[in-house]
């Protein structure tokens, strides 16, 4: 459908100029409006085909403008546009029954699009809410890549679709199932993790379904599976791509019957859970190779949900900083600020640890900056070129001196070892494996510390510790698992 009656409601005499030509070029006709006194009488007139609204107005609020016509006129698509680009935003204007939510500065093709699009369609009123306060919201961002993410988010909150979430380490994938859970229908349900890549595979099986007394040796008492423990809520699967084959059969079975039995048992149960998985995988090309089930996958991959990496939205990222400064502040460390170089500097960088890093260099600066302002020249110390707090040490005693005796030595008794081809990966292991056990003892074991404490995120850690044939002594305490 084409060549609709546009409703703009916006007090931004430029917006309403620029959006109305636009849209008068697309064949439809438009009327404005600056506020809602003039929307009022605008609709007192005739009621448009569509409306598009800006949240902030002289005299009202745009969101509450869609919940209102969409209680009288529900075939009445509205079409938020909004500066406030946050998570709250985008929840809000799926819950007043907003057809979509553009951000602003918004493509002008993206709103054309989206209006003929708006046309054929009707807007549904979505169940939940949720308190416009963004500091309660786990996802922080107003680049445009994570307004997409807010905008899936928003959309699937209201229904029990199947999300698979992707994204490098550190991204905040669990932040993302945590939103969908927190702001959806099942929030007053439990919300249970699991991290495949955390489980030994032949104990998989009975930590997701659960398992009798007696299924295997040890086995003393029946025990409630991840399933079981989520009923009613979300279960999320983090590092799905992680998951072994002969599990991911199961898994698969269960998905597609929506029951299951524990391991041991034949009493057939019903899995009422909402199902959000991750991965910081490429899982199509785990597929090609055979190491993910390709029905799976396209059971898992319902809505995909892509985060970007915290390079590809370094907008974001002073935005970020101060918010992990204040939330440093609220836990006890001392209250600190960013200049304006510190906070250049740190959008030059290139994060390879993404927001997790930038979340762990905050609340270092915070418990060890001299000064309440941090300056660039501190930042710059703290980052240095390989994410640790600089310090001064003898050149005799520099592991850069280390390894160029150790490769003359090398070179002394083993003459062709500096030529078959696997020097890097020996002398990556001569160097990680002290590291790790040196963190391991420093930290009595627990490996989640160690972890944080060299930089690494925790399962892989595990995995340098399985490769590399370490013990990594007592675990750390159950609750420090999930």
């Amino acid at each position: 459908m084409s060549g609709g009656n546009v409703l703009l409601v916006d007090d931004d005499d430029a917006i309403r100029t620029v959006v109305a030509h636009a849209l008068r070029r697309a064949g439809h006709r438009v009327r404005t409006a600056a506020s809602v006194a003039d929307l009022d009488r605008e609709l007192q007139q005739s009621v448009p085909d569509v409306l598009l609204t800006d949240v902030v107005l002289p005299d009202g609020d745009g969101i509450e403008i869609a919940a209102r016509l969409n209680a009288v006129s529900p075939e009445v698509p509205v079409i938020v546009l909004s500066a406030r680009n946050t998570l709250t935003t985008a929840v809000r204007a799926n819950e007043a029954g907003a057809y979509d939510y553009l951000p602003k500065p918004f493509d002008l093709d993206t709103l054309t699009r989206t209006v003929a699009a708006a046309l054929g369609r009707r807007g549904a009123s979505l169940p939940s809410q949720v308190e416009d306060e963004d500091k309660s919201l786990p996802l922080i961002g107003r680049s445009p890549a994570m307004q997409e993410v807010y905008r899936v988010i928003a959309r699937v909150v209201s229904n029990d679709l199947t999300v698979l979430v992707s994204g490098e380490s550190g991204t905040g994938k669990e932040l993302v199932a945590r939103a969908i859970h927190d702001l959806g229908h099942r929030r007053t349900a439990p919300f249970v993790a699991i991290n495949m890549a955390a489980i030994p595979r032949e104990l998989i099986e009975a930590e997701l379904f659960g398992h009798e007394r007696g299924a295997f040796t040890g086995a003393a008492q029946r025990t409630a599976g991840r399933f079981e423990q989520a009923a009613g809520g979300t279960l999320f699967l983090d590092e799905i791509g992680d998951m072994p084959t002969e599990a991911q059969t199961r898994l698969l079975r269960v998905l597609q019957s929506g029951e299951f039995t524990t391991v041991g048992g034949a009493r057939t149960i019903r899995a009422d859970v909402r199902i959000v998985a991750a991965t910081n995988r490429d899982l199509q090309q785990a597929v090609a190779t055979g190491q993910f089930r390709e029905d799976l996958y396209y059971r898992l991959n319902v809505v995909p949900i892509a985060l970007p990496a915290l390079r590809e939205r370094k907008g974001d990222i002073a935005m970020l900083a101060r918010h992990f400064l204040e939330r440093a502040a609220e836990s006890g460390l001392p209250r600190k600020t960013l200049d304006e170089d510190a906070v250049s500097a740190l959008e030059q960088h290139d994060w390879p640890g993404n927001v997790r890093q930038l979340e762990n260099l905050m609340r270092r600066l915070a418990a060890l900056s001299r000064d309440d302002r941090i300056s660039s020249s501190e930042l710059a110390a703290m980052l240095g070129s390989g994410q640790h707090v600089a310090c001064p040490v003898p050149d005799d005693e520099r592991l850069s001196t280390a390894v160029r005796a150790y490769l003359e030595r090398l070179a002394r008794l083993e003459p062709t070892a500096l030529d078959n081809g696997t020097l890097y990966d020996r002398l990556l292991a001569e160097v990680e494996r002290p590291l790790i056990e040196t963190m391991l003892a420093r930290h009595g074991g627990n490996q989640l510390r160690a972890a944080r404490a060299i930089g690494l995120n925790r399962n892989t850690l595990r995995k340098r510790l399985d490769m590399l044939g370490i013990d990594p002594g007592p675990r750390p305490p159950a609750q420090e698992l999930r």
